[in-house]
């Protein structure tokens, strides 16, 4: 079995990339064969913190997109997408003309939405939306970006969680790491692991003492998370 994980949220600045990062660290120290696919032509962020991710695809041209149905057919393992702000339509008209969703279900696979929240009204009303929309066959996996808001009232208000949990889904939080720590890292161009393990000034710029323990429990805490929604989702074997 492998797994497709979207990772998206529609709006700029919610922490979609970030995100993305973060579960791509996760699948490195678990040792889980992964194949990452950035949608950002730009600047995208799976591209410029993890080089072995050198895998850009354009949600407009249908052939690329073709690329990550074969990722999941050659590799068995988890294929991360990283969707820029804006994607959310013509990926889904690649989606609906192919029954995309239901044929990686067919084929024994599963496809994950993993979609980024902060606390704004719109974000909100993009996720309203997109749960609405959602193929039966794709799981969802609500990240709430607290790094990027604290009060998500209206996310309480409408009765997400519990209409994503009726369909068997989850709510993951994210929580707010240091500001200046993650700046740092931005700065440095550092990926997560080297934001924690880089100590040998020789090599490079790094990060002080407390930023490294800030960032090590930060991450710690994430993958805890992601480790339990996974293996409710069904854990892909280690090499």
């Amino acid at each position: 079995m492998s797994r497709l994980h979207l990772g998206g949220g529609e709006r700029c600045g919610v922490g979609k990339s970030v995100f993305a990062r973060l579960l791509v660290q996760y699948c490195i120290e678990h040792k889980l064969p992964a194949n990452g696919f950035d949608t950002d032509g730009s600047h995208g962020a799976l591209l410029r913190f993890y080089e072995v991710f050198r895998l850009p695809v354009d949600v407009g041209d249908f052939a690329q997109l073709v690329r990550l149905v074969d990722a999941l057919e050659c590799r068995h393992g988890e294929v991360v997408v990283d969707l820029a702000a804006q994607t959310e339509a013509p990926l889904a008209r690649w989606i609906d003309a192919g029954e995309v969703f239901s044929l990686i279900a067919e084929l024994g696979h599963v496809a994950i939405s993993w979609y980024v929240i902060d606390d704004g009204k719109d974000s909100t009303r993009l996720l309203e939306r997109h749960l609405e929309s959602l193929d039966p066959h794709c799981r969802l996996v609500c990240v709430r970006n607290f790094g990027r808001g604290r009060d998500f009232d209206g996310f309480e208000d409408a009765k997400l969680g519990d209409r994503i949990k009726s369909r068997g889904d989850f709510v993951l939080d994210l929580p707010a790491l240091d500001p200046r720590a993650m700046h740092k890292i931005d700065r440095l161009d550092k990926s997560f692991w080297g934001a924690v393990y880089n100590t040998d000034a020789e090599n490079g710029p790094c990060l002080s003492l407390m930023e490294r323990r800030r960032v090590r429990v930060f991450v710690a805490n994430v993958h805890d998370q992601l480790g339990r929604v996974l293996r409710q989702l069904g854990e892909v074997a280690t090499p």
